[in-house]
């Protein structure tokens, strides 16, 4: 159906405009309702749509706007291939005069906007008017202006020559059924079935667009927010689309009407057409529901996913805290008790310990099985998920783990406390032993002999009271052992007969203690010998040699590109060659290369041969182009551009003939890199020439001319990063000079009045791309994307930006030594950032110190100014300025007030330059 394409027109103080919106028959409704031109639906033998103006007796006074509207609306209802074929009009005016018949032929020729083929013409009746018309259309043919023939008929009989009866309305004498009114009812409820089906795709794709941009929340009554409003609307749209699919069923329904009703009837042409139309809308509609269907499944999913990942992260965060405590409580019980008694408590507070830590235990184990559950079903946050499960489980673990020790430990102690309990009473019952033996009984052998038995039974008991520790009750044993063993030999000499000699017992020889292996210490005076294997350096002639000699082909290299390539786009000759994407493009593609080339021809070339005799020379040579240099970073900042060219028209003929003159045998793209390899090779070349001359007179200046091509190449770097940043409403370069940019990862801590809103909670950090300038800090988010197949492409879309004069900075964040704070406003809002090394770190932290520091002096320079100004005028401190220190900051109020104090009260003389 092409009705949609084309545009009403309308009469506004006279002149015909052009709406935007399409024509449909509900915009001409009124005109179509006076059927001064019907579309019937017959067909010529050839299948050309039959247009038939009916008997008006008004036809003459339809405004040309009118007339207009309703042909250019018939004529775009059938198909292309139908219109095509041309237009056959049949104009009825057998009841009407000839005056009639000139002015509906001098209209049509003059308005109709189709494509004709031929016109028939049933003539007035009536004998004069016949006959006037027989005259009239022989003397006004050509005043017509018609290139088709115009067939004049006598009668509809004459007219069923030409086109059959099939084709025809009963009006004409034929059998082709057609009802004006149903008509129109049937288009109008077409062209709103369609605009049904156009407004339902475009709402969902505004849904689709809405569903993929929306950020997935940070907890769980924003998630269970979302995901209920997204359903909601799910819900209406779906709803929407069963109206519209209903709408078109009862439509084509209603097409076909004829058709159920009558097995002999047979749906004329237009009709066909308009069956085929509402089934395409349908068809329309149901890809359109599927597609929807399927991204809502994808959505929806994602969005359950991210509530079930929220209650998981927050069920983590209840239960990591309770099994903290826990632990905590847990490492409280350091003491294993110093009697049988405190053990026994001790053990209970640990079994009441463990029935405290068995729901928190229950609880993490739970859900570490829920999290796992998450990850077989193909969660998207797998490497969120899965540490929180190993955290959980570790954590039971742990405490399993150590309550089993604490178990053993407090065991083992009680143990040896009964122990030496025991021990220590058996030592007291042998001294008691001891005690009431009587010495006098003990002189006489029967009396001996008792008291040997004695000990010898009381001893017998000592294995049981074998303990390694404490050394006190080990002491004690050895002791009362002792003891012991002398009252037995003394008592044993007494039991002993007389007649038996006695036989002297030498006393045992005291192990002698060990000597200690005396250390093993190296001699005085053995150095330790250095490594002096390094490779010789290449010596600075041949490193003069070698930038001599590639600078030299570098430049040829320049002139071939310039003149083999850029040159050639203004030969007239290969003209046709140049893809019209190319053309006029030559400074994109090329960028500030004349430039380069004119600098490096005319100049450093020449400055670098100097150098051959005098290598010092060579770090002057970069210091004195240094800003020359800065050329490079214009050219760098054209590279994307040039390389989104080059993969546009690389591919073109033009290309391939100026290579094959050149007799290159790498592309152009090849050697449209050759700059920027240029640079990094001069930074190589120096740290050569440097090694080559350590400790002599040029060191000085080679070291500096080796940061300055570092500073170029870092300046060039930032700048083609600076390049990428979208989504700033400011201007970039107002910011002052890009001093710092990497990738971190970061969270936010925000404070708004009572609330506060933390981020810190996302075990997630978001990942940003920071731009520090002297005036700002950019917060980014780098995205990637593939361009035709080639190389990512790194873009930066902004995100938020802090105001270095309002900042201040924590060094070190506790427990993690690559982080760092960066807040404001007294800590309102506080960004902690992790460097990818401490490295990385260090040298963010002594930029941004640079920075703050001079913001500080140039505060303390206006607070000085006000205090010794000619006009003596008090004046505010300007700016909350911030001081910075690990972990401190100090606001400006008060560094003021330490300024101020710190100045004498009557100053006599302007400040010394020197201090």
């Amino acid at each position: 159906m092409n009705s949609l394409n084309i545009s009403v027109f309308t009469c506004t103080d006279e002149i015909m405009q052009q709406e935007i919106r399409p024509l449909v028959a509900v915009d001409i409704i009124e005109q179509l309702h006076r059927q001064f031109a019907i579309l019937s639906g017959g067909r010529g033998k050839d299948g050309a749509p039959i247009i038939t103006f009916p008997e008006f007796a008004g036809f003459s006074d339809i405004p040309d706007d009118d007339f207009l509207n309703v042909v250019t609306y018939l004529t775009s209802i059938p198909s292309l291939e139908a219109a095509s074929i041309g237009f056959i009009i049949i104009i009825d005016r057998r009841r009407d005069k000839w005056s009639a018949v000139k002015a509906s032929l001098t209209r049509i020729a003059g308005a109709f906007p189709g494509n004709l083929q031929l016109v028939f013409v049933l003539r007035p009746s009536r004998f004069i008017q016949r006959a006037i018309a027989d005259i009239g259309i022989k003397l006004y043919r050509d005043d017509f202006k018609m290139k088709v023939p115009i067939i004049m008929l006598n009668s509809v009989s004459d007219l069923h020559g030409y086109i059959d009866k099939s084709q025809l309305t009963r009006e004409l004498g034929g059998t082709l059924e057609y009802g004006h009114s149903q008509w129109i009812h049937h288009r109008t409820a077409i062209e709103n079935f369609a605009m049904t089906v156009k407004t339902t795709a475009q709402m969902l794709q505004t849904f689709g667009t809405d569903l993929a941009e929306t950020e997935l929340p940070n907890d769980v009554q924003c998630t269970e927010e979302l995901l209920s409003a997204h359903t909601d609307h799910h819900s209406k749209l779906k709803d929407e689309l069963k109206l519209a699919v209903k709408q078109g069923a009862t439509l084509l329904t209603c097409i076909r009407e004829p058709v159920t009703r009558s097995a002999n009837c047979k749906l004329s042409s237009d009709e066909l057409e308009n069956v085929a139309t509402v089934e395409r809308l349908l068809a329309q509609l149901d890809e359109t529901e599927k597609a929807f269907d399927q991204f809502w499944t994808k959505h929806h999913l994602k969005l359950e996913q991210c509530l079930q990942l929220r209650h998981f992260e927050h069920d983590f965060r209840e239960v990591k805290l309770a099994l903290d405590n826990l632990m905590e409580a847990q490492a409280g019980f350091a003491d294993i008790g110093d009697s049988v008694t405190r053990v026994e408590h001790l053990l209970r507070e640990q079994k009441q310990l463990e029935e405290k830590g068995q729901e928190p235990l229950e609880k993490a184990q739970s859900l570490a099985v829920h999290g796992e559950q998450l990850i077989q079903n193909n969660h998207y946050a797998v490497d969120s998920i899965r540490p929180k499960c190993v955290e959980l489980r570790r954590i039971c673990d742990d405490f399993t783990n150590e309550t089993k020790k604490k178990y053993d430990i407090l065991g083992k102690s009680l143990e040896l406390h009964k122990q030496l309990d025991k021990a220590s009473q058996w030592c007291e019952a042998g001294i008691y032993l001891l005690a009431s033996q009587a010495v006098d009984k003990c002189q006489s052998q029967e009396g001996a002999e008792t008291a040997l038995v004695e000990i010898e039974k009381f001893l017998v008991t000592a294995k049981e009271h074998q303990l390694s520790n404490p050394k006190e009750i080990l002491q004690k044993l050895e002791d009362v052992q002792e003891m012991f063993d002398k009252r037995q030999v003394s008592l044993k000499k007494l039991a002993a007969k007389q007649m038996r000699p006695v036989q002297p017992v030498a006393p045992h020889p005291e192990s002698s203690p060990k000597r200690a292996s005396p250390k093993i210490t190296r001699p005085a005076g053995v150095a330790v010998g250095k490594h002096c294997d390094s490779p010789p350096f290449l010596s600075s002639s041949h490193i003069i040699n070698e930038l001599i000699e590639t600078e030299r082909v570098y430049v040829e290299e320049l002139q071939s590109i310039i003149e083999g390539y850029a040159s050639e786009m203004d030969n007239p000759n290969l003209l046709h060659l140049i893809p019209s994407a190319l053309q006029n493009k030559k400074e994109i593609l090329f960028g500030n290369l004349p430039e380069i080339y004119e600098f490096h021809n005319r100049i450093f070339l020449k400055e670098i041969e100097n150098c051959i005799e005098n290598p010092e020379l060579l770090a002057r040579c970069f210091l004195k182009r240094k800003e020359d240099l800065q050329i490079y970073e214009k050219y760098c900042q054209n590279k994307p551009r040039s390389e989104a060219l080059w993969r546009q028209c690389g591919d073109s003929i033009f290309f391939q003939e100026c290579q094959r003159k050149l007799d290159h045998k790498l592309s152009l793209d090849a050697y449209l890199l050759k700059p920027v390899q240029r640079i990094t090779k001069y930074q190589l070349l120096l740290k050569e020439m440097l090694k080559c001359s350590k400790n002599s007179e040029g060191t000085a200046e080679l070291e500096e001319a080796l940061a300055t091509m570092l500073d170029i190449i870092k300046s060039v770097n930032d700048a083609m990063h600076q390049i990428a940043i979208t989504g700033y409403e400011g201007d970039v370069s107002e910011l002052g000079k890009l001093l710092m940019q990497g990738s971190f990862n970061v969270w936010t801590d925000h404070k708004k009045g009572h609330n506060k809103v933390k981020d810190l909670a996302r075990f997630k950090p978001m990942q940003r791309h920071l731009f520090l300038y002297a005036k700002m800090l950019l917060f980014c988010k780098k995205r990637e994307e593939n361009t035709d197949g080639h190389e990512k492409t790194a873009s930066y879309s902004f995100k938020n930006s802090l105001k270095m004069s309002t900042v201040g900075i924590t060094e070190n964040v506790k427990g993690d030594n690559k982080k760092f704070e960066i807040w404001y406003n007294g800590r309102e809002e506080v960004y902690i950032i992790q460097a990818s090394s401490v490295e990385l770190k260090n040298t963010w932290i002594s930029e941004i110190r640079k920075v703050l520091t001079g913001q500080l002096e140039a505060c303390r320079g206006r607070t000085q100014r006000v205090r010794f100004g000619s006009l003596c005028s008090t004046k505010t401190f300007p700016g909350p300025w911030h001081c910075f220190s690990p972990g401190l900051s100090y606001p400006a109020s008060l560094i003021h007030t330490a300024l101020v104090k710190a100045m004498p009260a009557r100053p006599h003389c302007p400040p010394s330059t020197d201090s």
